[in-house]
């Protein structure tokens, strides 16, 4: 089974999509963790199911409000475009778009490592005068990584995978916005395109257990660094 160029075009196009919403979603996906699992405040259940709100509603209907927003004809669209940044139609709209739908997954993931930490090991090293960040970085931060690895593992999957609102938001346009869910999707709707379309599937999944291993693999160095092994 082999695939053609355009085929090729969609695996790197989903790879620099994916790479780029982890990269950028990583860091705001630990600070609202870490504000929903250490912060109490008026509005917090409001802030939490806006987080997880992409994960109830269809994914056709989030890319379809990213396009009101985001779209040439919208105020703020209009404006990006005029800048050069425009999303709309644009591989950087995919990676928007796969911010948007991984977001949950990875703050979920977050602050269930930040839960487990317990409290009184940061207010002990609070005692000794250690800066809140410091105490954050030495004390916080190693003991959550495998829980920020997971987070990112589970967002560059979700970006790999993202189909229905990255479609609605930047098309299906092959070699520009065409990722690897939208390859195969095409594949299928022509006659005797269930070969490609399954070569491109048992790639797609190598890619997806590729990482997961690889995050096992540094979860469990991360482990063995705090054990002192």
């Amino acid at each position: 089974m082999t695939m053609d160029a355009a085929a090729w075009d969609a695996l790197r196009l989903s790879l620099w999509v994916a790479c780029w919403a982890t990269v950028l979603a990583v860091p705001a996906a630990l600070w609202i963790a870490w504000v929903l699992a250490r912060k109490e405040f008026w509005g917090k259940s409001v802030l939490n199911a806006l987080v997880h709100l992409p994960l109830v509603l269809p994914p056709i209907v989030t890319g379809y409000l990213l396009l009101l927003a985001f779209g040439r004809n919208a105020p703020l669209g209009r404006v990006l475009d005029t800048l050069g940044l425009g999303l709309a139609f644009h591989w950087s709209g995919a990676v928007l778009a796969a911010i948007i739908m991984g977001f949950p997954l990875m703050v979920r993931a977050m602050r269930l490592a930040i839960e487990a930490v317990d409290p009184r090991l940061e207010e002990a090293a609070a005692t000794l005068g250690t800066p809140r960040m410091a105490i954050f970085a030495r004390v916080t931060l190693p003991l959550i990584t495998p829980g920020i690895l997971a987070g990112a593992v589970m967002g560059f999957a979700k970006a790999m995978g993202e189909f229905g609102a990255t479609i609605t938001f930047v098309a299906n346009i092959p070699g520009q916005t065409q990722t690897l869910p939208s390859a195969i999707w095409t594949a299928l709707q022509i006659p005797n395109g269930e070969a490609q379309a399954i070569t491109m599937v048992l790639l797609a999944s190598f890619v997806a257990l590729g990482a997961v291993a690889l995050s096992e693999v540094l979860a469990r160095r991360v482990a063995r660094r705090i054990a002192g092994t």
